[in-house]
């Protein structure tokens, strides 16, 4: 409808692919039409299939561009995490014309205030696909932490930065807070975009002045982080297999602790955009992380940055979330159950969505890209339902699924005690519910 801003959750199993159509919001000369935008679009795995049928609906959706092309006004990538990018295939994109392309400040290789950051992400990529390389019996978890830096994110990288630019005459840009739509040249009316994170100053926020030095000790020492992976098969002559074998697992669970910095990183300098639309706010967060407070001078997360430096703008009720990392516990600030002290989180989430007064219902809404697979807190079901009391478009998937309920992922142990609940709208329950290959969040102004 003409009224209605229309978000829409394309389930692509674990990852965000999300087109937002805003109504009139856009003004070329005299002309004033909708305004059409997609944040990210990937997912683990790199399955394309569910992200090609995501794009043809996509292009639907778009109006013509000429030349047989749709428009596409704004492509915002958050961070470069397979989940993410790995969507950004150039064949899937060849008939829509992308107007601009935003991507953190943290993914431009010359930030000078990101260099710190940018070489922690190589040395992380190089452990990973030099473990890879290693072929060793991991569990879930930790493959899934492989596939994070994996050669495919070259292909999608190389997408974003060159193809997909030059196809439409454009060049990328690298945004950071306090940039806004304005500025940054876009043709609004009736609208604005803000980004509130990352902050300009990427080492110094989300990093902090001391990088672990212990980790950074271990490329001087070779192994898993060196340019030419070691040979398992090859036991050197001067030290024992017992003492071979110890110190290639000191290695490898440094690695992996290596990667895990450098995906928290990553996750910390998501763009975070604000879309305030005829009196209704807007948030979508991609992966932010938060911490119990924030630390100068120390690595912090995301929301704990965006709390200290942009509280003005973040201090105020929101009309719809876009809930962060498919549910994860650590993406989405909250007072853990397990904790009843009031924490930094908990007075965000307090503040972004409030409960309603008793009795009286919530017009705040909200969605969230997810399937259950090997983490355990993705998606944390404890937090869904603490999110379902405080927006209004939720579902009690009990009694929605009925006696199929059973067959969701891990049900046992991590939905059966909470799926009776209201939940907000969940992109994998609502597959399993109807088949649906997106789910629609529209907000009226």
């Amino acid at each position: 409808m003409a009224d209605q801003l229309l978000v829409r959750a394309y389930y692509v199993d674990v990852g965000d692919c999300l087109y937002v159509r805003i109504p009139k919001g856009r003004k070329v000369g005299s002309t004033i039409d909708d305004f059409h935008l997609l944040i990210d679009c990937g997912n683990r795995g790199r399955s394309m299939t569910r992200v090609r049928p995501a794009i043809a609906n996509l292009e639907s959706m778009l109006p013509e561009a000429g030349g047989g092309r749709k428009r596409l006004d704004l492509l915002v990538v958050t961070h470069e995490h397979e989940d993410h990018i790995s969507g950004f295939d150039p064949d899937l994109f060849e008939n829509i014309r992308i107007e601009s392309i935003w991507m953190s400040a943290a993914m431009d290789p010359d930030h000078p205030q990101a260099e710190q950051a940018f070489q922690l992400h190589q040395l992380a990529t190089r452990a990973m696909r030099n473990v890879a390389a290693l072929d060793p019996a991991l569990s879930p978890e930790l493959a899934e932490l492989v596939g994070l830096f994996g050669i495919d994110n070259d292909g999608a990288m190389a997408a974003l930065r060159e193809t997909l630019p030059a196809r439409s005459d454009i060049s990328p840009t690298y945004v950071h807070a306090g940039m806004t739509a304005a500025q940054l040249g876009l043709p609004l009316t009736g609208v604005k975009i803000q980004v509130l994170g990352p902050e300009r100053d990427i080492d110094h926020f989300y990093l902090g002045e001391e990088v672990d030095e212990t980790l950074l000790g271990l490329l001087a020492a070779g192994g898993v982080f060196s340019g030419t992976p070691p040979d398992p098969a090859v036991l050197p002559a001067n030290i024992s297999e017992a003492d071979f074998r110890r110190l290639t697992s000191r290695l490898l669970s440094s690695a992996f602790a290596f990667a895990e910095l450098a995906s928290r990183v990553k996750n910390n300098t998501s763009v975070v955009l604000l879309i305030e639309w005829k009196g209704k706010r807007l948030l979508f967060v991609g992966d932010a992380e938060w911490e119990r407070t924030f630390k100068a001078g120390k690595a912090n997360g995301a929301w704990n940055v965006m709390w200290h430096e942009r509280k003005a703008k973040l201090n105020k009720p929101i009309d719809f979330l876009k809930i962060g990392h498919h549910g994860s516990e650590n993406s989405t600030p909250w007072n853990d159950l397990e904790d009843a002290t009031v924490t930094e989180p908990g007075t965000i989430l307090d503040a972004i969505l409030p409960l309603p007064a008793a009795g009286a219902p919530s017009t705040a809404k909200a969605v969230v890209s997810t399937v259950r697979k090997n983490y355990e807190t993705i998606p944390r079901s404890a937090l869904l339902v603490e999110l379902g009391r405080r927006v209004g478009n939720v579902r009690n998937y009990k009694e929605a699924l009925g006696s199929t309920a059973s067959q969701l992922p891990k049900f046992d142990e991590f939905e059966k005690p909470w799926i009776d609940s209201p939940q907000p709208l969940r992109t994998d329950c609502e597959f399993a519910l109807s088949g649906a290959a997106f789910v629609d969040v529209e907000i009226e102004a």
